[in-house]
């Protein structure tokens, strides 16, 4: 899959009904104050929002760069490649949305757009967030991989020794940014 480093200005962003909305969240903002960015499509899937509400996560910010589509919407930008979207997150990915990932259905904008990315050789990145993992789970992630797509577990690291949870998902999700090439200010293994 081509990165196309700090070219990428165009990203999608779908949050799925796996625990860590949190997640999505941080790399919404993160996104948002990278000046390289300039348009972020954003896209919930029905659980995806009730967790993201369940879990008591903030409003998404308000910016220009931001635009929220339905799900059910297969007529919006996110649905074609032609549409310039350089680079997909799922975050959180549920075991569900990397199931129809990997099975290339396209029932929903989320699908579709990953569909759009592995076709297109774009990054598409998949922040899983289950335990344990079922056999089916593991094939899944090796048929997206396969297929180009990047399984990037949520496993905070910490040998920046984070204060807080907000710090160590920070970090997380600053490593999954910069696995597109994008860069960030990134902690990095050896540097304080």
């Amino acid at each position: 899959m081509s990165t196309g480093s700090d070219k990428i200005s165009k990203v999608i962003v779908a949050v799925t009904g796996a625990s860590g909305a949190l997640y999505g969240l941080e790399l919404i903002r993160q996104l948002n104050n990278l000046h390289s960015i300039h348009d972020i499509a954003i896209v919930f899937s029905e659980s995806g929002s009730k967790v993201w509400d369940y879990e008591k996560v903030m409003d998404i910010p308000v910016s220009n760069k931001i635009t929220v589509f339905e799900n059910d919407d297969m007529f919006a930008a996110p649905a074609s490649g032609s549409a310039g979207y350089q680079a997909m997150f799922i975050a959180p990915c549920s075991m569900g949305t990397l199931a129809s990932v990997a099975a290339g259905t396209a029932g929903t904008l989320i699908h579709r757009a990953a569909d759009v990315m592995m076709k297109e050789r774009r990054p598409l990145i998949l922040l899983t967030r289950e335990a344990p993992l079922s056999l089916i789970h593991i094939e899944n992630m090796e048929r997206v991989t396969r297929a180009g797509a990047i399984v990037f577990p949520a496993s905070p690291f910490f040998y920046h020794h984070p204060k807080d949870l907000r710090e160590a998902i920070s970090a997380l999700v600053s490593r999954l940014i910069s696995i597109t090439g994008i860069s960030t200010p990134e902690v990095e293994w050896g540097k304080e």
